[in-house]
């Protein structure tokens, strides 16, 4: 045993001294620039490049045998000298350890390259300068393992006497820096002060690698000659730990953690984006991406709306695939502040030449308006509540011009609706067919700012700032709006309408409501209209008809009070009308148009004046009247002609008709200033289902009514007895039948009569009668 370890210790000793006089030959007779010339042409030969080794090759033996190369440019055969050369580098070395060399292994001890520089660039055509390179080396692949064999070895030497063991302990790349240049897309793209690092690099076992750099574009190509700031500036950093399956061409990605700090305009907030993922795998024969447990989170930031940040956070899984153009996106789930919480998956395809898309949404209850309040939108809606609760559920479909919910079904607060929307990304078009069930439109209108102001506007008045626009009119000017919709139970300005069905049509400014129908009252609701959004101001239309609408209701609803109505009956009405503008205001005060109203199997409520006509007419012959009474007043006809000029509505045709009585009368209403001065004549008429007979000559007598005030002051202020007109009346038929002397027993007749029109007229009504009467007749 002592005699074999002599001999072991003897031949170790004799293989160091060979080792140590090899280095010193080496090191003393060969030199290292004598290599130049050939690992130029070995360059040229396999790449295309012209190699220029401006600096130094220098190389170490122990510890471990190393070479490197200082100041090396590489251009490409269709680059001058002056021009910036297509790759570079400061230095570049690489190292194998000494002891593996002893058992007949290669293994490459350390990997650094500092300063490397690539200049990429593609023309407006689409062709990339780097494309040839890669023609080239496809063309070389396959004498690439024996290239690099000295020239003195000859041409049968045995690559495969060494086997070679990929484990580097360290690879370093600093300071390196990429610049595509992109003609095609006008943008200049920046990878700067790019630096990788890895340890223990082999392809059996997974081992960290680290880089970090930063990304910058300029939507400008001289943007950097003339010391712009860049567009986007990005701070990325990369850290995980990587698998190579080189035989099979597959690198796995595991517990990856990517980190961007990313500026959109030079002045902007960064916004911070974090992508993770348990594993990723890259198959790069069959150009394959699967990433697991993949997770995206982000802060984003705006200097008005989003204090503190955005916290969004976006789990996912993918599979891709680059050859067939298809990625499908699985088990989505995005998570946000004021409990968003949306889920679903998407599969794409043909992503590279026209990519398409489809899959499936949901999204849980949510409250909504704090996002619209993040994207500058202020809502000042009647009800607090109003977007509190809102989610959907639908397939999803489109490419990058469009997308289409194509069965969709929407909560929105109380009102649920199903259907189906299309719209292009861009809102030029929107297209759809919905279906609900309740929407009461007033929760969603501005909130009332008086007691008067009414409430007939439309939702995006919610939305403005300013004196509230009623339609988007830029919008609606540039776009296309077709569908239909249907609603079951809708509820607008406190009016209740049944079975609402919308129809309507719009391209390009030019918006047609080609049908809308509801039951309304009891009755029917139809119309039709349009909307010319094409000139400076919004140009309205509308044809609206009512049929058989119980008038009581809806003047009750109409109504700011708890007042019962004055009337009942069914109210049918048809007409035209236009206006301009996109205020409430403006929109009234530019009414113009022609309707006619007519109501019938109607009755004045709680008056009958039938009743009071006789009663009067009775005391002024000296009789009494004997018969019961109903409280009411049943006429056979209401009806008026309402002619509308810039917002005031007029009539000279008012009629109503009771049985042995006829009411005549004019008046108008401006709708802007809700004042109305309203003439009426109630007369006497001999007709075969007169309430009562009277004295011929009393028809001749009308009982004049005056109406006037403004629609806030109280009901019962409104109308009165028209006292000249009334005395003017008096006096014309007592000159006729008396010869201008009336006696003093007219006049007591005539007191109990104007003493209960006190009662029904206001208080004093009847004084100021006998007064008149008193000074006429004296």
């Amino acid at each position: 045993m002592r005699q074999l370890l002599r001999i072991v210790l003897a031949a170790i000793g004799i293989l160091a001294i060979v080792a140590v006089a090899a280095v010193v030959y080496v090191t003393t007779f060969l030199d290292p620039e004598d290599f130049k010339p050939r690992l130029t042409a070995v360059v040229e030969e396999q790449t295309g490049l012209n190699l220029d080794l401006d600096g130094p090759i220098n190389w170490s033996f122990y510890p471990r045998i190393g070479v490197s190369v200082e100041t090396a440019n590489a251009r490409l055969p269709s680059q001058d000298e002056e021009d910036t050369a297509f790759a570079a580098v400061d230095r570049a070395e690489v190292s194998v350890a000494f002891a593996p060399l002893l058992r007949g292994e290669i293994a490459v001890d350390g990997l650094t390259l500092n300063g490397v520089r690539l200049n990429l660039q593609r023309n407006a055509d689409g062709e990339g300068n780097w494309e040839p390179l890669l023609d080239r080396l496809v063309e070389q692949s396959e004498e690439a393992e024996t290239v690099l064999a000295p020239a003195s070895a000859g041409p049968n030497v045995d690559a495969g006497s060494l086997e070679v063991v990929l484990s580097i302990a360290n690879v370093n790349i600093s300071g390196a820096n990429i610049r595509f240049r992109d003609e095609q897309a006008q943008a200049l793209w920046h990878v700067r002060d790019l630096n990788v690092s890895g340890s223990n690099v082999n392809p059996v076992r997974a081992f960290p690698l680290k880089a970090m750099f930063t990304l910058t574009k300029h939507n400008n190509l001289d943007a950097e000659a003339l010391e712009r700031a860049p567009n986007i500036s990005s701070d990325i950093g990369l850290e995980t730990r990587m698998q190579l399956g080189l035989s099979e061409q597959k690198f796995v990605l595991e517990n990856t953690q990517l980190s961007t700090r990313t500026r959109f305009e030079a002045e902007g907030e960064p916004q911070q984006f974090d992508v993770s993922a348990t594993e990723a795998i890259v198959r790069l024969a069959e150009q394959q991406l699967s990433i697991r447990d993949g997770k995206l989170e982000t802060t984003l930031r705006h200097p008005e709306n989003w204090d503190g940040g955005l916290a969004l956070a976006l789990a996912f899984g993918l599979d891709g695939d680059w050859q067939a153009q298809t990625a499908r996106l699985k088990e989505l789930q995005l998570t946000g502040p004021d409990n968003l919480r949306v889920s679903g998956h998407l599969n794409v395809s043909q992503f590279r030449d026209a990519p398409e898309y489809q899959g499936q949404l949901t999204v849980a209850p949510f409250t909504l308006r704090p996002w619209l309040a993040r994207s500058g939108v202020v809502l000042e809606t009647t009800s607090e509540a109003a977007l509190s609760d809102v989610a959907m559920t639908s397939p999803i479909e489109g490419d990058l011009q469009k997308v289409s919910l194509p069965s969709l079904s929407l909560v929105v607060d109380d009102s649920t609706f199903t259907g189906n929307i299309a719209s292009r990304l861009d809102g030029s078009r929107v297209d759809f067919d919905l279906q609900g069930d309740v929407l009461n439109l007033d929760r969603y209108l501005p909130r009332q700012e008086t007691e008067q102001q009414a409430s007939l506007e439309v939702i995006k008045a919610a939305v403005a700032d300013g004196p509230a626009e009623l339609l988007p009119q830029a919008w609606l000017a540039s776009s296309s709006v077709n569908g239909s919709l249907n609603i079951e139970s809708l509820e607008l300005a406190g009016m209740a309408f049944s079975d609402a069905r919308l129809q309507m049509q719009g391209d390009q400014g030019l918006h047609q409501l080609s049908n809308f129908e509801a039951g309304f009252y009891k009755g029917e609701l139809t119309a039709s209209g349009r909307i010319d959004a094409t000139q400076d101001e919004l140009q309205w239309a509308l044809s609206p008809t009512m049929q058989n609408v119980q008038v009581a209701p809806l003047i009750e609803t109409l109504s700011e009070g708890d007042e019962a109505s004055p009337l009942r009956g069914r109210l049918n009405l048809s007409g035209d009308l236009t206006t301009r503008g996109n205020q409430r205001e403006a929109l009234l005060r530019h009414l113009n148009g022609d309707l006619k109203a007519r109501l019938t199997e109607g009755a004045i409520l709680d008056i009958n004046v039938s009743q009071e006509m006789c009663e009067l007419a009775a005391r002024l012959e000296g009789e009494e009247v004997q018969r019961d009474w109903s409280s009411d007043t049943a006429f056979d006809e209401f009806a008026a002609t309402l002619q509308i000029r810039d917002g005031v509505v007029r009539s000279d045709d008012l009629i109503i008709t009771v049985p042995g009585i006829e009411v005549k009368g004019e008046g108008e209403y401006d709708l802007t200033s809700q004042r109305f001065d309203t003439h009426a004549n109630a007369g006497l008429v001999d007709t075969a289902d007169a309430a009562c007979d009277v004295n011929p000559r009393l028809e001749a007598l009308p009982l004049p009514l005056r109406c006037e005030g403004h629609i806030s002051d109280a009901r019962g202020e409104w109308c009165r007895f028209d006292r000249d007109a009334f005395q003017g009346a008096v006096v014309e038929l007592i000159q006729e039948e008396a010869g201008g002397q009336v006696s003093k027993a007219l006049e007591e007749r005539l007191g109990e009569s104007l003493d209960s029109l006190d009662e029904r007229l206001g208080e004093g009504s009847g004084n100021a009668l006998r007064e008149g009467l008193q000074r006429l007749f004296d």
